[in-house]
């Protein structure tokens, strides 16, 4: 791939860094460095056994990513398609364009705060509610080129899409396509990365693009129509985890909560009735971590392998004999706490093939023994009570 070379823009812009911010460019920089044998642009990695990768979006969640791409790597499981939304996006750019994990690691070690978010200071001040949104692009834009590289879609070794949306029409705009492949991947990934309100969109050849989680944060359905095989999911976006009122203060933090639980509730949507080839979930346990935090850059990594690894090892397949459906599967027995249930019927709205209300008024359990997907048990979560829970269909009384 082509990295900026000794006098690109990238140095140019350390010339005008103050001393301590330009050490830190730098450094990051050199973290990007790629190895002595890198790959011939244009040249093609064509897998034994097909199956899509997607990535989605999560904030710095995605982070988790470079864990998933590194459980991969020691399987020797290369996708033939990478479908990336949002920071999915940016992992999955830098991946196709032949980026180490080793490298994308010691780089996500490295940022912070300040290397991403710049409040934009004059926009918000003189153009008050007409300023295009909060942060400043110029920052974030300038990781993802020097992680990615200037090349176009044509000249990756790996089939990639990024998922976008036209702001004007709202369309859904996949990258990567024939005849959106002469783009430049950086700026489709800046796109993609334009969350509404929080970044400025990307303008492309004269259209303006934001965040494709917009319309489909883990875009499956595109995966299904344009990949081949079973499709590996990585969803980042879990929302299980109450957050405390600090966590959402402010117009950033709870602008930010309201995406992820918006997002969640899209993808166990659109996940539901799943009909397309099989699929993999695998839902790193990060549900507990911001969308924002810096300081969680180990432990996001790690939850990635681990839930990659771990849901690998239990398929105990090549992702290509993997049967149709959704995997992997868990057989769980539903239990009701009566002494909490106070009748509301939430249950029995969410999952009426599960509940009823008995002539008491409490909840009941139909069928107690349950085979849940990835996404099931919803109705769990959102009893307002805690009455419901669940215990492995070994272990239950």
């Amino acid at each position: 791939m082509r990295y900026a070379s000794s006098g690109s823009a990238g140095t140019r812009l350390v010339g005008w860094l103050s001393p301590r911010r330009g050490a830190r460019f730098l450094q990051i920089v050199v973290a990007l460095a790629p190895d002595a044998a890198t790959h011939t642009p244009g040249s093609r990695v064509i897998p034994d056994s097909p199956f899509t990768l997607v990535l989605s979006g999560g904030g710095l969640k995605g982070l988790a990513h470079i864990g998933v791409l590194r459980a991969l790597e020691e399987r020797e499981l290369v996708p033939s398609l990478v479908v990336g939304s949002s920071i999915g996006s940016l992992i999955a750019a830098a991946w196709a364009a032949g980026v180490p994990t080793r490298h994308m690691e010691a780089k996500a070690r490295l940022v912070r705060r300040r290397d991403v978010f710049q409040v934009a200071r004059a926009d918000v001040a003189f153009r008050r509610l007409l300023a295009p949104a909060l942060y400043r692009k110029e920052p974030l834009e300038t990781l993802i080129d020097h992680l990615v590289g200037d090349v176009t879609f044509e000249d990756l070794q790996r089939r990639l899409l990024i998922n976008t949306v036209d702001l004007h029409s709202g369309m859904q705009v996949m990258w990567g396509l024939p005849g959106l492949r002469s783009a430049r991947v950086a700026d489709a990934v800046a796109a993609s990365c334009a969350l509404p309100g929080i970044f400025p969109p990307r303008d492309i050849n004269g259209r303006a693009y934001v965040d494709g989680a917009v319309v489909e944060n883990l875009p499956v359905r595109m995966a299904a129509s344009l990949g081949q095989g079973p499709i590996l999911a990585i969803n980042v976006a879990a929302t299980s985890v109450l957050r405390s009122e600090t966590e959402t203060q402010g117009f950033a933090a709870t602008y930010i909560r309201g995406l992820e639980i918006v997002m969640q509730t899209q993808i166990e949507a659109q996940l539901r009735d799943w009909k397309g080839p099989p699929l993999v979930l695998v839902q790193p346990r990060v549900e507990q971590i911001s969308m924002f935090a810096f300081d969680k850059t180990d432990e996001l990594i790690e939850a990635g392998y681990r839930a990659t690894s771990n849901t690998l090892d239990q398929l105990g397949t090549q992702l290509g004999g993997v049967s149709s459906g959704m995997h992997p599967t868990r057989r769980l027995r539903v239990l009701v706490d009566e002494s909490r249930c106070v009748g509301c019927g939430s249950c029995v709205v969410q999952a009426p093939q599960v509940f009823r209300l008995d002539a008491r008024g409490k909840a009941e359990v139909l069928s107690p023994v349950q085979t849940w997907s990835p996404i099931d048990g919803a109705y769990v979560l959102n009893c307002p009570t805690y009455a419901i829970s669940v215990r492995p269909e070994d272990s239950a009384a």
